[in-house]
């Protein structure tokens, strides 16, 4: 699969892909790159992407996944997490504005909200501990806004995962899951990716107050069974 550029989509003719990635870059910009009334708090729908046009950091790709199984389409995403890390970044301040978004246009509405929310759920563990994120996006998510929770920032034409470097913003995402067991590997890896480089000192604190409370959620558990 190749990965475009917004400067490389632009440029680009005569692609069977071209308006799968047109349609994306121009959500991309209209929506997450811009405010929205009901996001609740200022700024836009993503902080990042302004910076990441600017300096044309995303790159965007489409997979044809019509005859895949759930497992293939895991392996395939998995790919692209190494392709993600082993890219060089030039200018070391660009690192957070790095980001792969993987179209997925042959998956039905209805089919979406499996396989993308399952496929994103399955990788995430390896992909936090990899100091990655991935996010699932498509018309039916329900993940509510942080701000607001009748927001949908989650929600885009075509469905699609994106793969973007841990933020220390990320936290309230990592401390979420109901399974303690997860919720401490999540954090665990937050804390080892930031380490000694927290420039959030109650965003330090939290998370070890939520590890600490997941360890002890666990061990209770453990107890009763």
């Amino acid at each position: 699969m190749q990965l475009y550029t917004p400067l490389e989509i632009e440029q680009l003719q005569q692609n069977e892909d071209l308006p799968y990635l047109i349609e994306i870059m121009e959500w991309v910009k209209n929506f997450l790159g811009r405010p929205h009334p009901n996001l609740g708090r200022s700024g836009v729908v993503c902080p990042f992407i302004p910076h990441s046009l600017k300096s044309n950091s995303i790159r965007m790709g489409v997979i044809r996944a019509k005859d895949l199984y759930p497992e293939q389409v895991e392996e395939i995403v998995g790919r692209y997490r190494d392709i993600f890390l082993g890219m060089e970044v030039k200018e070391q301040e660009l690192v957070i504005n790095k980001a792969f978004l993987l179209i997925f246009p042959d998956i039905d509405i209805e089919e979406a909200s499996k396989l993308i929310d399952s496929v994103q759920q399955k990788l995430k563990p390896m992909f936090v501990e990899s100091g990655l994120m991935i996010g699932e996006f498509h018309k039916r998510n329900k993940s509510p806004g942080l701000h607001n929770p009748n927001f949908r920032p989650l929600r885009s034409p075509i469905p699609l995962l994106a793969i973007r470097f841990m933020v220390e913003a990320d936290l309230p995402f990592l401390e979420s899951p109901a399974d303690p067991r997860l919720r401490i590997r999540y954090l665990e890896a937050y804390l080892k990716c930031f380490g000694d480089k927290f420039t959030d000192e109650t965003k330090f604190k939290n998370a070890h107050q939520a590890l600490a409370l997941a360890k002890e959620q666990l061990k209770d558990k453990n107890l009763v069974h």
